[in-house]
């Protein structure tokens, strides 16, 4: 039986992973954040991790449904499908390929709130220099639609997403603001990186599954379930709010949230008012 206690659990990891995944503010360093106030744990932990990690890829192509569906129909006879296409999978292959390589290590040394705590703070600077960049240099902004984008942008932006298994980083952070340095526009950069999460995400949810295979019972179903859903709702609900979000302004209010946050837990953490 699913006691009230994993119920709760579960809804707020899930509500964690839907608001999280799709801002720049990492959600991989929330979640372990989250999960260990909440002394999250147990044999089946990553198994969670992959529903709720499911639950927001969904989120996102039911957003964009209409406009993958159109891909899918017009990719034989429309060069803008086939581009884009192409470029999500050029962009994907770099964080394939370096994942594989050092998943290993990074899950040993860095998934631990300190490290999380770093990243956030070093990503908040990261964010202020872009956005400066930005505004001081409009005259560098070339790519202001999906359709502009050549495959050596896509190539930049893969390489720059491989900064995201940093836990702490943000996979989001990573490609929009990388993006915004290559000569994207706000927006296109947000647009590119919601399609490029969807091959990404499904990916690592593929090798995940593949990789922890642990029976589950009714009850951890049951907070699958329900993890699922919340992180479902949420991401649909962070995409829409994001997309209208930067048509008026830009990320530096992430980049207030991610240092004040990063700080809280360094301080809290050196004082010992709260055990991460």
């Amino acid at each position: 039986m699913m006691t009230l206690d994993a119920f709760l659990q579960a809804a707020i990891l899930g509500i964690v992973e839907g608001f999280t995944e799709f801002l720049p503010i990492s959600s991989t360093g929330h979640l372990i954040v989250v999960a260990s106030l909440l002394d999250f744990s147990g044999n089946n932990g990553m198994t969670f991790f992959i529903a709720i990690q499911l639950g927001a890829i969904l989120a996102v192509c039911w957003e964009y449904r209409k406009r993958l569906v159109d891909i899918m129909m017009t990719f034989l006879v429309n060069g803008d499908s086939r581009r884009l296409v192409f470029n999500l999978l050029i962009a994907t292959l770099p964080a394939g390929v370096i994942g594989l390589l050092i998943k290993d290590f990074l899950e040993r040394h860095l998934y631990s709130a300190i490290p999380v705590a770093c990243a956030l703070i070093v990503g908040a600077f990261v964010i202020f220099w872009a956005e400066r960049r930005y505004r001081n240099r409009p005259q560098q902004i070339r790519i202001h639609s999906l359709n502009d984008i050549g495959w050596q942008d896509a190539l930049k932006v893969g390489l720059a997403q491989c900064l995201a298994m940093i836990p702490g980083t943000s996979r989001s952070g990573a490609t929009i603001i990388g993006a915004m340095f290559f000569g994207f526009s706000r927006v296109a950069a947000t647009e590119f990186s919601f399609f490029l999460a969807i091959p990404v995400m499904f990916a690592a949810t593929a090798y995940s599954i593949y990789d922890v295979s642990v029976p589950l019972n009714r009850a951890e179903w049951l907070a699958l379930g329900v993890g699922f859903i919340t992180s479902f709702i949420f991401a649909f609900l962070c995409v829409r709010w994001l997309l209208r979000y930067i048509s008026r302004h830009d990320f530096t209010l992430f980049a207030w949230y991610r240092l004040g946050f990063g700080l809280f837990i360094l301080v809290t953490s050196e004082y010992g008012w709260i055990r991460w």
